[in-house]
Formats: C-alpha cells, structure tokens, sequence
C-alpha cells in the first residue's frame, strides 16, 4: 500500500498541482444492543477506500474509490485534478495553506483488550444480564443496553512529504431503565445519556464500567421520578454534574469556536457562530476561574489520535483562558485568516468525504475540591444530572437542556428528586456566572459519539473533559 500510495503522490506531484495529499481509510465496526433480555441487533460493517484532495491554480478538488488499486487510484487523482481545473476558472478567492512540518510516522491507540477479540457470547452476556437485573422491577416496562466498536487504520501521505500510518480502537456502551406509571415516562442512564460514555481504548473500558453494579440504583431512580414533584419554574442557583456539563461545552464552547463556521462556510448546513475575529483574545466568555482547551493528546479521549487528515500532529491549545476567549480551532487554510498555523482540528469521516474542522476533546480544566464539597457550599440551589434534550440557536447563543433527574439543595444537603426539570441561558451570560468547579477527582473525559456536521451530514466521535460545576441565576423550569 505505501508503494501505492507514494506512486500516486509522484503522479500528482508531476501534473503541477499547488498541493495534494491522500487519505487511505480501512475501518470496522460493531454495534450490539439488548433490550429486555432479546437481541434487538448486531451489526458489523467494514469499508475500505481511498480519497484524494488537490489544489490546483488556488482551487480544490476532491475524488475518492472504494477499489484500492493502482489504476484506480490514478483515476481518482485525476478526476480530483479535472475538477480542480474546473473550479480555478470560477473562484473569488484562492486556498492557501499554513506551513506544516511534513512528518513521517506512525501512531497506535494504546489498548489492553481489543474489543473485536473478545467472544460474542461474552458482550451479549453482559447486556442481556443487565436488562434482566433492571426488569426485576414491574414498573420497568424497558431496558436497553448497547456497546459499540470502532477499529480504523488510516494513511495520510502528501506531496509536501508526510507519510503517517495511524490505528485507532474506540469502544463504549451504556444503558438506560425506562418507568412507566399510569400517567408519566420517565428513565435513568449508566454511564451517560445516549448510549452510554466512549473512549479511544479497548474492552478493558467496558470492564471498569461495571454494567451490573449500577442496575439497582439506576432503576430505582427511574421508578422514583414517577412519584418525583416537577421542577419548579424559578431563576435558582444550579450545580450541574459532569455528563450534562459535557454536553454543555460541546454546544456552547466547541461548535461556536470552530473557525469554519465563524467564517461562513458552515453557514447553510450547521450554522454559524457568535464568536467573531474581532472578539479573538478579548472576548469575556466566562468567569475568571473558566479555562478550556481543546487537546487531542489527552489520554483515552474519544477525541485523542496522533495526527489529523492534514498531517498535523496532535497538540493542546487553550480556547478560553481565565475567562477570556483566546483561541479557535482551526484548519491549515483557516489559520493563515487569524495569522495562525493550523492546531490540527480537521478530520473527515471515512475515505470518501472531505475533512473538515472538528472537535478534538474540548476540555474544561478542574477547580478545587469535590462533589460533595460543591454541595455543601451551596445554601439552596438545584443539582441536574444527565442530558435529557438540547436546543441552541444556530449562532450558538441562545440554549435550553433538559436533563434526566434534578434534587433539590438544602442547606448544603441534596434533597427530594424532581422530574422534568430544563434550564436555559445565553452562552456568555451562563459561562460567566460559573463560580466554582470541582476538582481532580471529579474530572472525567466523557464521549460523544455522534457530533454531525457538514452536508452531506459527516459524523465524528469526539470527547470533553470536565468536572460538575456551579452556575448562578440560572432560568429553570418544567420541560412539557
């Protein structure tokens, strides 16, 4: 394959093309789900193909195969070539790229137990088990669970010289207990809402999870938001746990800071962004004790790999420090607009899709102090826990979340459990009334699997590392 690969390089290399590189992608997936001790599927897809990008006169074009040969491959790249020429008689403004050091290198996801080599009796064991533990209670009228695995080798060459081979394995999987009762639908998630919690590792990921150790308190509180009062519509003080704080960043912080968007190009397809140039190291978004980064070098981050579709190593680089929003994620095209080099922020999903700028693991850095601690420092007040649903504006301004469970803060002492509970805010507003974050010991890197962008619609698997954290005068209500 590298003695492929590297021919094709030479042949664009000599058609005087600006740049050019090229993405060979081989990836395996699995899905297993469980609902009510009854398989409800196990699917298993492989794909295999190769594309092609190429700037030619200051325009782009792009072509892909899923026939991995040498003519093949030939007719991609000049396919790619034609509709480069093509677009170079059309275009306003040409592509220019960042300098990038062109590496040679390999990368490998560090892993104990490759998901794919564990039995497929022992996985469906495991979530049959589990749905059989959660029904024990009548009021269970459903219990799902699920894990999922992807394997993907990757290699990126360019005519600049990188040549990078990469293999990645992500795995997660998680489950949910819905209560029935005679008027009211209410459930409860381990380790997360939406399928459960993922990491770039393997089966051994699965294993500390310890599916059977949580089925109790998980149905219990299911049955118990049944009975649980609403929560009350008020303007309140809120502690908000680290899975829904995950996706808080993700919405508020990680798509508005994505520089393609604040440019335009994501405009028609996923919206745009409050957060423009001229806010750029100036900007309050948050509190003072408000610090994130976007770091793809974080360890078992399903956001973490050694370099992305460009060739440009993983690396940590602050988006808001002490409050202040410092930085974008970026592109080689995007970061020249910025004076900028590329930060290593693009990724395309699959061999036949064009990269583009994603979220790596946007991570909000921890405080002090734990949980607990949190509580007890807050006289009155509301804790929310778990995602639920979301809705933000398309500038990524305006967002209400609904969560699974709320309880009640008494005198620095969780109370009843409350059903249905939301809260909204203004990003900048909300981000700026966080005065505490927990520390270390609460901080975990949680995934998301199933970030969309782009059209046609490319998934990417991404990851935000946080601790709960307290924010005030927060609008909350009852969610209908």
């Amino acid at each position: 394959m590298k003695q492929k690969l590297l021919e094709i390089i030479e042949y664009l290399k000599k058609n005087n093309v600006d740049y050019a590189d090229i993405r060979y992608v081989f990836t395996r997936a699995e899905s297993i789900s469980v609902r009510n001790q009854l398989v409800e599927n196990i699917t298993g897809d492989e794909s295999i193909g190769f594309g092609v990008r190429v700037i030619y006169k200051g325009a782009w074009g792009f072509a892909s195969s899923s026939i991995v040969n040498l003519p093949s491959m030939k007719k991609a790249a000049r396919m790619a070539i034609e509709i480069a020429r093509a677009s170079a008689t059309t275009i306003n403004k040409k592509a220019k790229l960042t300098e990038a050091e062109p590496y040679i290198d390999t990368y490998r996801t560090p892993y104990k137990e490759d998901p794919f080599e564990v039995p497929m009796d022992d996985k469906l064991n495991l979530l049959i088990t589990t749905t059989q533990e959660m029904k024990t209670d009548k009021l269970i009228k459903s219990a799902e669970a699920s894990l999922n695995f992807w394997k993907t080798h990757k290699i990126f060459a360019s005519t600049e010289g990188a040549y990078i081979e990469q293999d990645i394995l992500e795995s997660g999987g998680g489950f949910k207990a819905t209560a029935v009762g005679s008027n009211d639908v209410q459930w409860r998630s381990y380790p997360n809402s939406h399928r459960g919690d993922f990491i770039t590792g393997g089966y051994e990921f699965i294993r500390e999870l310890d599916f059977l150790s949580h089925t109790d308190r998980v149905k219990e509180e299911a049955v118990a938001l049944l009975k649980a009062s609403p929560c009350p519509s008020t303007e309140a003080t809120i502690i908000i746990g680290g899975s829904q704080m995950a996706l808080q960043i993700h919405e508020s912080c990680g798509h508005p800071a994505e520089l393609d968007r604040v440019l335009g190009t994501e405009l028609s397809f996923a919206g745009g962004s409050f957060l423009t140039i001229d806010k750029l190291g100036s900007f309050r978004y948050g509190s003072p004790i408000v610090n994130i980064v976007q770091d793809a070098t974080a360890e078992r981050g399903l956001g973490s790999f050694g370099y992305d579709d460009e060739g440009i190593k993983a690396q940590r680089t602050d988006v808001i420090r002490e409050g202040i929003f410092t930085g974008y994620l970026t592109s080689r095209e995007t970061a020249p607009v910025i004076g900028q080099k590329s930060n290593g922020c693009m990724r395309a999903d699959g061999y036949n899709r064009i990269p583009l700028i994603r979220m790596t693991n946007i991570n909000l850095e921890p405080g002090e102090g734990s949980l607990e601690e949190l509580i007890s420092d807050t006289k009155n007040g509301y804790y929310f826990d778990m995602n639920k649903s979301w809705s933000i504006d398309d500038k990524r301004l305006n967002f209400q979340f609904g969560v699974e469970a709320a309880w009640e803060i008494k005198n620095g002492k969780l109370r009843r459990m409350l059903k249905n509970p939301v809260y909204t805010g203004i990003t900048p507003e909300f981000w700026n009334s966080c005065d505490a974050i927990a520390g270390k010991s609460e901080w975990h890197i949680w995934g998301v699997p199933n970030c969309g962008k782009g059209e046609p619609t490319q998934t990417a698997r991404v990851a935000h590392g946080t601790s709960p954290a307290r924010f005030h005068n927060v609008k909350i209500g009852v969610s209908k």
